[in-house]
């Protein structure tokens, strides 16, 4: 069974940092890409950052780039996202996601709270 769970959110004040992780199961880890998303309240969910199978490809929108750094374990089946400089249009729910041969997996997803 695929089970991806997140972990490391919380309340951070604006230009703080947080780091999350995910730890995934139930497949073969190395052979896939991982993404974090996030969706906050009343907008749809959006891509924040993509890493390749072996680590060694990320792609980040316009609005995270410079401040969020995805980064994977293969050996420990885990993916994190590393989140300076936090505003508070950050604020979100943080997934991290692959895709399967017929499935899109999603983990239950970690609060990210920035304010002050």
């Amino acid at each position: 069974q695929v089970q991806l769970v997140e972990s490391g959110g919380g309340l951070v004040q604006p230009g703080g940092s947080l780091r999350l992780s995910c730890v995934a199961s139930g497949f073969t880890f190395s052979r896939y890409f991982m993404r974090w998303y996030r969706q906050a309240p009343g907008k749809e969910r959006e891509l924040v950052a993509h890493i390749s199978s072996a680590g060694d490809g990320t792609n980040y929108p316009d609005s995270v780039k410079g401040r969020f750094t995805i980064s994977r374990d293969n050996a420990k089946n885990t993916v994190s996202l590393q989140m300076n400089s936090l505003k508070p249009e950050d604020t979100a729910v943080y997934y991290c996601n692959t895709k399967g041969l017929w499935n899109d997996y999603w983990g239950q997803g970690t609060q990210v709270t920035v304010s002050s």
